[in-house]
């Protein structure tokens, strides 16, 4: 019921002349009636202060505020109603089923304890999905509230919505025609680009959510439900193999699933710059640019960070994207690292990266890759043991995909032999990539097993040398850490006092080599069989 409801409520309580009211509560002069108060302490308070004063708190005694304002963004106040038991029963409404189930999971003890604690009673939260309401009637209910002299500003998203949050109930069809970054089939150019390169396997549907992801899934999916409407671009950032494109993905599938006429394009970084170049060396840069910033309402960019330093990619970078901004075409960029941390990114492209919304994503926690195995065995049609599951889970903790890529090994080799999949069988397949059960890999104990492999100090190990001699050393170093001491990129670069990058690219280089090169794989193994 919103705003509306709140006025209503209000407007049933007993009205008063002004000289009655000095000692019953607070007067609204402008419309004379009283505003319901409710004791905190010495301290009176309407419905809109007791949620100005709680969304606060909740955000000071939360580890990540900037998440959940996220999530409490989206709520909008409805009505508070005291119960016979002395409690207290609020009302939240949501924009959408996810938003309400998802908060109601996460968010909704936070929520009961910040008000129960204000209004001194205990306090029952609901939140249910939110109505439309017709617009001149939600305008009208603000423009009494603005005029209320009782209720001035707060910087609180949980109180009275403005209208343009709410929009009619309407078809489809009808609201391509009106929202941003949406074209109906008569506003579609004859030039449309065919192949948008989206894959359609990779859906929200099977996207595993846990705490590492669940924000940057709820942005992603917020996204595709109204694009370029609450915030443009989205930017998401993570190391390599944590579902970053899988999400860019899912939002264009999700707005084509409603949209089938919407223009997505689906590109990575690399293939825009090089179709940049090709378009200067065949000298038909128009043609580029259309394709760009004519006939595209959506446009994923994967890795986009491969643009940095290539000037002229930076510049048509730029002017694309104002040109899409400024018709309200959703921009989606996925990164390695967040907007600041991008070293040689110019302020110009960092100040644009920034200027929607920043969405993180890190590496899964147990439950979750535990979690993503046995979706991952479901879709295979693979039967997976939970002590199995629970293995895997346990030790390859680095992405989403090594997980798949351990479980990959394990199907086909149970499948070529025709052995039944166990925990005996996995911990054969996968040896040489999980440590022993009870061992303990510290940084301590890998530094001094890769210093007395190479014979190197530990301040060799741990200098500034670029001679291989050293640096190889150091990447192996660094592999090892991040796989078996359980340390993210960052710990990991700082212990060696270099920037996040270079973890990460000693991390994939010994990966990606190890396979093939016969020399590096001794090495290694060598230095395992020393832990």
């Amino acid at each position: 019921m919103g705003v509306c409801s709140l006025l209503t409520r209000w407007l049933k309580c007993t009205f008063h002349s002004r000289n009655d009211l000095s000692d019953k509560g607070y007067h609204c002069q402008s419309h004379k009636f009283m505003l319901p108060r409710y004791l905190s302490g010495s301290i009176f308070m309407n419905d809109l202060n007791l949620w100005a004063t709680a969304y606060r708190q909740i955000l000071q005694n939360h580890a990540n505020p900037t998440e959940l304002k996220f999530w409490l963004d989206a709520l909008n106040w409805d009505k508070l109603e005291p119960l016979e038991s002395g409690r207290v029963h609020i009302y939240l409404t949501a924009p959408s089923i996810f938003y309400a189930n998802f908060i109601n999971q996460q968010f909704k003890s936070e929520i009961e304890a910040a008000t129960s604690q204000i209004l001194g009673k205990t306090c029952e939260v609901s939140i249910a999905v939110m109505e439309a309401k017709p617009a001149d009637e939600v305008a009208s209910a603000i423009l009494s509230i603005r005029n209320s002299s009782v209720n001035q500003p707060v910087d609180n998203p949980l109180s009275p919505p403005s209208s343009t949050d709410f929009t009619p109930a309407m078809s489809i069809a009808n609201a391509v025609s009106t929202a941003p970054g949406f074209v109906n089939r008569n506003q579609a150019k004859s030039n449309v680009i065919i192949n948008d390169f989206l894959d359609s396997s990779l859906t929200f549907d099977n996207y595993i959510m846990g705490p590492s992801n669940q924000f940057a899934y709820a942005s992603a999916f917020s996204t595709s439900e109204k694009p370029a409407v609450q915030y443009n671009p989205l930017f998401i950032y993570g190391p390599p193999g944590v579902g970053k494109t899988h999400l860019l993905h899912a939002i264009g599938n999700q707005i084509k699933k409603k949209n089938p006429h919407i223009r997505a394009y689906f590109v990575s970084a690399e293939k825009f710059v090089n179709e940049f170049i090709e378009s200067i060396q065949h000298k038909n840069p128009g043609d580029f640019r259309a394709k760009y910033r004519e006939n595209v309402d959506l446009l994923l960019i994967d890795d986009v960070q491969f643009i940095v330093g290539k000037d002229r990619s930076e510049e048509e970078f730029i002017h694309t994207f104002n040109t899409l901004h400024s018709l309200k075409k959703m921009i989606v960029l996925t990164s390695d690292k967040a907007p600041k941390d991008i070293d040689g990114l110019e302020d110009r492209i960092r100040t644009r990266f920034e200027m929607g919304l920043v969405a993180d994503i890190r590496p899964p926690e147990i439950e979750t890759r535990i979690a993503i195995l046995k979706a991952k065995a479901e879709a295979d049609d693979m039967y997976l043991p939970d002590d199995v599951a629970t293995f895997l889970g346990t030790y390859v903790k680095d992405t989403v995909r090594n997980l798949h890529g351990a479980l990959v090994k394990l199907q086909q080799f149970a499948s070529l032999t025709g052995s039944e999949i166990t925990l005996d069988l996995a911990k054969q397949v996968l040896q040489n990539s999980i440590p022993e059960e009870g061992q303990e890999y510290t940084v301590e104990i890998i530094l001094n097993a890769v210093c007395k492999h190479f014979n190197l100090k530990l301040k060799d190990l741990k200098g500034t040398s670029r001679a291989k001699q050293f640096s190889l050393p150091r990447q192996i170093a660094m592999y090892l850490i991040r796989r078996y001491a359980n340390l993210g990129f960052r710990e990991v670069s700082q212990i060696f006092d270099k920037d996040h990058s270079t973890a990460v690219h000693a991390y994939q280089k010994i990966e990606s080599e190890i396979e093939i090169d016969p020399e590096l794989k001794r090495n290694v193994e060598a230095i395992r069989e020393q832990l």
